[in-house]
């Protein structure tokens, strides 16, 4: 049975978030850190059966940093309270869809697709949208799917995004400037290791997500202007 050493790092660092206690507990956060690369390595090796091009990533290429980026913030702690991964070809700052996991005491989950994309990319998610809302919709409300992540998760206008009416047929799905799905995991999943097992399940479920946004982006960009 894995140790609960990652929670009970994360559930200290959160109670004592400073670099005296962090340098104090180097060994501590190094040690649940190697962990953090060994869950890493084996959903990698997991995403390469049925996406080869996951095998360009390593590990290390898939988490966060630990520190925070504090000069614009007005919390000033300097270390993140969760640990995360995201496995997207092409790298973390690929434009395309992605797997998250993120461990967090009470608050850790699974996730996947695209969070805030840029201007142009959002743009041809929205054409892709126009076109095939129908696709969306199905995957999304795919009776195993939608029981397994609920409803598709992200922030949305509040009106209609330009050169798309209010009546269209799926306007609810164009107004998202993010497209997400996820699925909580326990603290208990994490402390057995079956979190793991989990993330890869997951992300496997949502593969006719990803792929509808990965078409979306390798579609050519036309002329229309995008709010």
């Amino acid at each position: 049975m894995r140790k609960t050493h990652v929670l009970d790092f994360l559930k200290e660092l959160s109670s004592n978030n400073s670099k005296d206690w962090m340098d104090a507990n180097r060994d501590w956060y190094e040690e649940v850190k190697q962990s953090l690369l060994e869950d890493v390595a084996e959903i990698l090796a997991a995403l390469c059966i049925s996406q080869p091009l996951f095998s360009e990533l390593r590990p290390k290429d898939c988490i966060f940093r630990q520190n925070r980026d504090v000069r614009f913030s007005a919390n000033k702690q300097p270390y993140k309270t969760n640990m995360a991964a995201y496995f997207s070809i092409g790298g973390k700052k690929s434009v395309g869809p992605g797997y998250y996991l993120h461990l967090q005491p009470g608050a850790s989950f699974v996730g996947g697709g695209i969070y805030m994309p840029d201007a142009a990319t959002l743009k041809k998610i929205r054409q892709e949208i126009d076109y095939s809302g129908k696709e969306l919709e199905r995957i999304l409300h795919q009776s195993e799917f939608h029981a397994y992540f609920g409803d598709m998760e992200g922030e949305q206008l509040k009106t209609s995004p330009r050169d798309y009416a209010m009546d269209h047929p799926y306007i609810r799905y164009l107004k998202y400037k993010s497209f997400i799905v996820s699925r909580p995991i326990t603290d208990q999943d994490i402390s057995s290791g079956s979190h793991v097992g989990l993330a890869v399940t997951a992300f496997e479920k949502m593969r006719p997500f990803h792929e509808f946004l990965e078409r979306a982006i390798a579609a050519p960009e036309d002329d229309a202007s995008l709010l």
